[in-house]
């Protein structure tokens, strides 16, 4: 695709009185402002005003963002159905992710995959990926999201191997009040929190990303040969199927993520070299064997714990988002004021990969 090949769908007029007053560039957590510009998840808008005052004097319905607002740079990442290009506003130059999902799915899903995406747009934790808009359109849905620009937990550990204790803790620390955020105040389940859906940027932000919006596209993908992937770290309680679920089996799901950092092996081991047979003999195994754990004789008593906390067969005896906060694993290095920042860019020189947003 070459820059600036979008469809254009909506554009926003400046008042000529604007436009020459777009100067001094402010980023923040979600939101930036350039001049008289201010650009949030509900859109882009024209204010008078400083940016922590409000309202705006246009609505967001007047203006929102659109694809003509955007110039493509290059593609980033692949995967969940569709692909992602790093985008750059025209007018602040801000760069952001733009995820493109080709839909063939019903009306019923369609409805379903909105609705995630707005409970996507009204999220505000700095823990969580921002998601400034989405549109739908010829059969796509494009999602423009806030650009992490250190890619995926996968990538990650594609060039370390393994992470250390203290800084695995730091990251860890940040995922569980992503969760905490979803879990208690969106009151919802991210179902499918695995190192693709957690990115990483410079400033040694961990983030989650993709809540809900995995969970619609693995229902209604029908090939089971792409399944071993989406349940590698799902509860054994949601792959059984006999019981309801809850927000605990996300602990599953971050207990695996987190052995898997410092074990540098996904904890499952297939049961030959050449891998899963099929996608049986994993669920089997994730159901019907015991829990992995981490090895003591390589671990801290702390981490090993901490480990133990979240992968629990019964749902019941795992701790909460609130009571792994306060863990000993994730108390021990916090006088230590862990710098992910020097982490992040020394593993990132070593190359780059493909995000996976």
């Amino acid at each position: 695709m070459k820059k600036g090949d979008f469809a254009p769908k909506l554009k926003i007029n400046l008042p000529a009185s604007d436009e020459h007053s777009i100067s001094k560039f402010l980023s923040e957590s979600g939101t930036f402002r350039d001049g008289d510009l201010l650009v949030n998840r509900d859109g882009v808008r024209i204010v008078s005003q400083s940016v922590s005052e409000a309202p705006p004097l246009i609505q967001p319905s007047d203006n929102q963002l659109s694809l003509a607002d955007f110039d493509a740079i290059k593609v980033i990442g692949k995967g969940n159905g569709g692909i992602v290009r790093l985008v750059q506003h025209k007018w602040t130059e801000q760069f952001f992710a733009l995820k493109v999902i080709q839909m063939n799915i019903e009306e019923s899903f369609r409805k379903q995959l909105a609705q995630e995406l707005k409970i996507n747009q009204s999220s505000q934790c700095p823990n969580v990926v921002v998601c400034y808009q989405s549109f739908y359109e010829n059969g796509a849905i494009s999602i423009i999201l806030e650009y992490m620009d250190g890619g995926s937990l996968a990538d990650f550990l594609n060039k370390v191997n393994s992470i250390p204790e203290p800084y695995l803790a730091a990251m860890c620390k940040q995922v569980l009040k992503g969760l905490w955020y979803l879990h208690h105040k969106l009151h919802i389940i991210h179902r499918d929190l695995k190192p693709s859906n957690l990115l990483i940027n410079h400033r040694g932000e961990v983030k989650i990303t993709d809540f809900g919006v995995s969970a619609v596209l693995a229902n209604t993908s029908g090939q089971a040969n792409t399944y071993v992937g989406t349940y590698n770290y799902m509860s054994p309680e949601r792959i059984g199927g006999g019981s309801p679920y809850g927000y605990r089996s996300d602990i599953w799901s971050l207990g695996l993520v987190i052995l898997e950092c410092a074990m540098g092996s996904f904890p499952y081991s297939p049961p030959n070299q050449e891998g899963w047979d099929n996608v049986y003999e994993l669920m089997d195994s994730i159901v019907n064997h015991p829990a992995p754990s981490a090895p003591s004789d390589q671990f801290s008593p702390e981490f090993c714990s901490f480990i133990s906390a979240c992968l629990q067969k019964d749902p019941k005896d795992r701790l909460s988002t609130n009571e792994l906060l306060t863990h000993p694993f994730i108390k021990m290095y916090e006088d230590m004021d862990i710098d992910l920042v020097p982490y992040f860019q020394q593993a990132g020189s070593s190359g780059s990969s493909l995000a996976t947003y």
